[in-house]
């Protein structure tokens, strides 16, 4: 191997190793350990033992929180949805998948 072949080499290792680690950190942000490590996870909530039921006038709030709760949650499911499906068309636009195969290269000089 010459120098330059060996330069070569060594260049395009150090390029794959830095797109390896990209891939790495991507694919770390998809774990649980991950997640768990930034974002514990939260403790189911439950009143502080001792206050009895809730006040019938606090009722309206509580039933206010619940509502806002339940579409937060809501909210959270469709935002998963459409990410989940722009993931699925960005998947397909890099890969070519669903259609034609796309052509490798584009002939400007025409």
């Amino acid at each position: 191997m010459t120098t330059v072949d060996s330069r070569w080499q060594v260049e395009w290792v150090a390029a794959l190793d830095a797109l390896e680690l990209d891939v790495v950190a991507a694919e770390a942000l998809l774990t649980d350990e991950h997640r768990l490590r930034d974002l514990p996870m939260a403790d189911p909530w439950s009143p502080p033992d001792g206050l009895g039921p809730l006040p019938l006038d606090l009722r309206p709030r509580a039933d206010t929180i619940l509502t806002r709760q339940l579409s937060a949650a809501l909210a959270l499911a469709r935002g998963l949805a459409t990410t989940r499906r722009h993931a699925t068309v960005a998947e397909r636009l890099e890969t070519g998948g669903g259609g034609a195969p796309r052509p490798a290269y584009l002939d400007c000089a025409l």
